[in-house]
């Protein structure tokens, strides 16, 4: 390897690196900003937050490589020509496309990377993540007993308080439902005041509970209606102590089974497999709605199929002609409008059928597309990079401006386009508007050719980002536009004078 390959690279990776992490902790920050509501209030510990974050750092992997390397690029690129290297090497006789060498197998070897984490880590990571958030939604929130409402957060429990201590924690004027029987409100205790307290394993609630009364109501059984005499037992207290179990307020983790037919966490292979067998599935339910709809709405065994030649198909039915208008003709009126009656029935429902049936088969073939776009995005997400690399490269020689400023104005407006366009297109492949490798590659198909361009004016030091270039060109219009009124003027001038000779 030559010292200007080492000299790339060095140049390269640092500004990647730092990009990379950068762009994951954005990517990071925008998840706890949306789920941040649901995190709040669950006891969660730092190794379950840990977990948390590190699986959904893995799946933000494939998103954020490719706007780092677009990022680091042009930071590369820019802090190049800013101090004059890029002059130099070039000066030195090495073109652009050489010194871009090393970091094209670089990109090509990241391509491969994120390809294959997008196909085997991806599916694994975005389990886990799903999964680990999807038992902490479940998780029951810590216990805030709130004065003056009741509270249901322990299941068979309800419980009032009239004030609260937020010093010593003394609960005043108690009232507990105990529901756990599911019969009603056949058990209730009320206290003058009380503490209440978490073991230390989390598992139960301990309440202390003073000068108070117990109501309980007792079940009578094999007594008819008219004999019950609804006995009840009361207890009088000055000290009791309640022990409330309280499961469901742990994190319970669900099976490795779950999700796991989820698009998103599945792999090329098995993409492929489910979009084949969700084919097969719509073809064969849309043949037998159709033959549904064409032997029970359309046709009946009464009705006589004709072919092209006017000749019966079924010839085991009489030789009957059938003249729809003679034969509404012959009836009488009243048997026109019996007649006329049917006939709207029979179309509103075919119509209702068809209807029905229409938003059915668009579901599944939203969700046949669902698969196909993940499939799509295996492959797209990797070429991304490639994609990017040769926009900022070569604008980053061109701008020749360094740092994060101005490269990550830049960067944000390609990531911007490029994030638009994969969104408006996959919304547009979902409802099959478009055909999935048309939808998911339209942004790679509309900024290679912008890559392939800016590469081409930087091989040839174009003076793509000069103002002035810009200017001297919209004189030449205004100059050669000048020319031709001045023309037409004289042309007009001559004519004028040869008319009136």
């Amino acid at each position: 390897m030559k010292k200007v390959d080492k000299f790339v690279l060095k140049s390269f990776i640092g500004p990647l690196v730092l990009t990379f992490c950068i762009v994951l902790i954005i990517l990071l920050l925008q998840f706890l900003w949306m789920y941040v509501d649901e995190l709040a209030g669950k006891g969660l510990n730092f190794k379950i937050l840990s977990e948390l974050l590190f699986q959904f750092a893995l799946s933000f992997v494939p998103t954020a490589l490719p706007l780092a390397i677009l990022l680091a690029a042009l930071m590369t690129f820019g802090n190049m020509g800013e101090f004059s290297e890029l002059t130099a090497l070039k000066s030195a006789g090495i073109p652009l496309m050489r010194i871009m060498r090393s970091l094209m197998f670089l990109i090509g070897f990241l391509v491969l990377v994120s390809f294959f984490f997008s196909n085997y880590i991806l599916p694994y990571s975005n389990r886990q993540a799903r999964m680990l958030l999807y038992d902490i939604r479940r998780k029951r929130p810590d216990i805030n007993l709130q004065a003056g409402s009741f509270n249901n957060d322990i299941d068979g429990f309800s419980i009032k308080i009239t004030s609260k201590d937020p010093l010593t924690n003394r609960l005043d004027g108690l009232i507990i439902y105990d529901h756990r029987d599911k019969k009603g409100n056949i058990s209730v205790t009320t206290a003058d005041s009380g503490y209440m307290k978490i073991t230390p394993d989390e598992t139960a609630m301990i309440m202390t509970l003073y000068n108070g009364k117990s109501h309980t109501e007792i079940d009578e059984k094999n007594v008819g209606p008219d004999e019950r005499k609804y006995p009840a037992r009361k207890d009088e207290f000055k000290e009791q102590t309640v022990v409330i179990s309280l499961s469901g307020f742990d994190l319970e983790r669900s099976s490795d089974d779950l999700f796991r037919s989820t698009s998103w966490m599945l792999n090329l292979a098995q993409l492929s497999f489910y979009v084949d067998s969700l084919n097969t599935e719509y073809n064969t339910k849309y043949n037998q709605q159709y033959k549904e709809f064409r032997e029970t709405r359309v046709l009946t065994e009464r009705n006589i199929m004709f072919n092209i030649d006017g000749k019966i198909d079924n010839p085991g039915k009489d030789s009957l002609t059938f003249n729809p208008e003679s034969l509404y003709g012959s009836l009488r009126n009243y048997d026109k409008r019996v007649v006329v009656a049917q006939a709207l029935d029979k179309a509103k429902e075919a119509a209702n059928f068809l209807s029905m049936t229409t938003e059915t088969m668009k579901m599944q073939i939203r969700f046949v597309k669902r698969y196909e776009v993940d499939w799509h995005k295996k492959l797209v997400l990797p070429f991304g990079c490639l994609v990017f690399f040769f926009i900022g490269a070569p604008l980053g020689a061109i701008v020749r401006k360094g740092g994060l400023g101005t490269p990550t104005v830049i960067s944000i407006l390609f990531f911007v386009i490029w994030y638009v366009i994969s969104m408006s297109a996959e919304k547009l492949v979902e409802e099959n508007l478009i055909s999935s490798f048309a939808g998911m590659w339209a942004s790679s198909y509309i900024l290679l050719p912008i890559g392939i361009f800016l590469t081409y004016k930087a091989s040839n030091d174009s003076m793509i980002m000069n103002v002035d270039t810009y200017i001297q060109f919209f004189r030449k219009i205004k100059d050669f536009i000048y020319r031709i009124v001045i023309q037409g003027k004289r042309l007009r001038s001559e004519l004028k004078n040869k008319s009136d000779e």
